[in-house]
């Protein structure tokens, strides 16, 4: 495994790029004068770039998809048969991977019952923003709109999702925002908002969604949107006592629970869902990163029953439908690639793998935050992980996102691909990121870790 192209072959690949291709997340200036980055190839945990550099993987592909790791070819071969048998046809009618994939993802996630397809985790948001929308204007004269969201919170790219948004920074430049969208407090207790800890700082947090509801009135509030694990905004694991207290106030006021997936969803915390750790029961999820692990594109927006029979309650009613299309969400690749990444998790334990390997890892972070003083916290759910960066212990300023990137950019150029919060809170983007796919072991951890600690003690002297 070498990832090289010919080297006439990859010089052109290269200029192609340069030339061409946006990045994603990008300042292009340094392309200028140096080559942008291609990935060739990748097996398991491992990627190659174009000068045949071997790359252990800590994020997954970049973005905490590649849950089943590179390189499976049954997922691929699943993929081609269904392609040859049939590619394409519009989700206004069925095919054999969507219904089976639907049923399979049901098994999973009890109390939930309906599987809406579309290509992306942006867009399956955008699907539960708007079935909110149509059941305030069906039910309560359009009045109970009003869409809540949790400050550090991410949901998507899109105007609607900017709108929903709990990161200053990513939304900077794309206003004005769809209106009807309401913040409340982050659960971050490390950055703590009151003078509590444990379960009673996790009930403070819960409720002020509740002040905010009665601020707004209940009457106006239809739902609200809540990562279980907050990813970008710094890998926010909530305290004890948060979410039971969050699904106690929905029932309250009659609010949708609308639990965004995206990151979390099949396997990452150590359950086929992040939100099954804490024994809520939503009414919407959505998914989409991990679902067939980048194979194919693939998302969902999955609904109760309750919110299904929404729809379809007067048939003679013309608009009484949910009157929406998600062209791509037509595309047989996703749901046969999503089947066959199901049965890999199944058949290789590697629910109960991330369960281990994620204690593992959160143990050798807190062993690295032992040695260095620049980790003022790590915190984490299966192998979803972040060690938070600070100038200083006791007053936990934190470090620059200038100096994190350096962190960072010396693990990369070690072989060692790690994450870290950028352009999302100003003033916080400081926490080092960590999502190695679900079958990663302890020798890759440990790589991990060793790249880590060197970098730090690189930068930090």
């Amino acid at each position: 495994m070498d990832g090289k192209f010919l080297d006439n072959d990859i010089e052109k690949v290269v200029a192609a790029d340069r030339a061409h291709v946006w990045h994603h997340l990008s300042q292009h200036k340094p392309y200028e004068t140096s080559d942008p980055r291609i990935i060739v190839e990748g097996k398991g945990m491992r990627v190659w770039d174009q000068n045949g550099k071997e790359h252990i993987d800590g994020v997954s592909g970049g973005v905490w998809t590649v849950n089943v790791g590179y390189g499976r070819e049954r997922i691929a071969n699943a993929v081609r048969d269904q392609l040859i048998k049939l590619n394409y046809f519009s989700g206004s009618a069925g095919s054999i991977p969507g219904a089976m994939f639907s049923e399979r993802l049901i098994s999973k996630m009890p109390g939930l019952t309906r599987v809406y397809f579309t290509n992306s985790g942006s867009e399956a948001n955008e699907k539960a923003f708007k079935m909110v929308r149509q059941i305030a204007h069906k039910r309560y004269g359009g009045k109970k709109h009003k869409i809540l969201y949790r400050e550090r919170d991410y949901h998507g790219t899109t105007i609607a999702c900017l709108s929903a948004g709990g990161q200053p920074e990513r939304n900077a430049q794309y206003g004005p925002f769809t209106p009807g969208f309401v913040e409340v407090p982050h659960c971050l207790e490390y950055r703590a908002q009151w003078d509590l800890t444990g379960e009673e700082y996790g009930l403070a947090a819960a409720n002020a969604i509740e002040e905010v509801i009665l601020r707004e009135g209940p009457d106006t509030v239809g739902a609200i949107c809540l990562e279980p694990v907050t990813a970008g905004g710094g890998v926010i694991v909530p305290p004890e006592g948060y979410w039971p207290r969050v699904q106690e106030i929905c029932r309250k006021y009659d609010v949708l629970l609308h639990i965004d997936e995206v990151v979390c969803g099949v396997g990452r915390c150590g359950t086929w869902f992040g939100y099954q750790q804490y024994g809520i029961e939503p009414d919407f999820v959505t998914m989409a990163k991990g679902v067939a692990s980048g194979y194919a594109a693939i998302a969902c927006c999955v609904t109760s029953e309750k919110v299904f029979d929404m729809f379809k309650d007067d048939a003679s009613d013309p608009m009484n439908y949910f009157r929406d299309i998600s062209t791509f969400g037509g595309c047989t690749a996703g749901p046969a690639a999503a089947l066959e990444n199901m049965n890999i998790i199944e058949e290789e334990g590697l629910l109960e793998n991330t369960v281990k390997m994620g204690d593992y890892m959160l143990d050798q972070l807190h062993a690295l935050k032992d040695k260095h003083e620049v980790i003022g916290d790590v915190r984490g759910k299966g192998l979803f992980l972040g060690a938070e960066l600070v100038k200083d212990r006791s007053t936990k300023e934190p470090m620059d996102e200038k100096t994190v990137g350096a962190v960072t950019g010396d693990c990369m150029a070690q072989g060692a691909i790690i994450g870290a919060t950028n352009r999302s809170i100003p003033g916080f983007n400081n926490t080092l990121c960590y999502s190695p796919a679900l079958i990663a072991t302890k020798d890759d951890i440990d790589e991990l870790i060793t790249a880590t600690d060197k970098a730090l003690t690189k930068v930090f002297g």
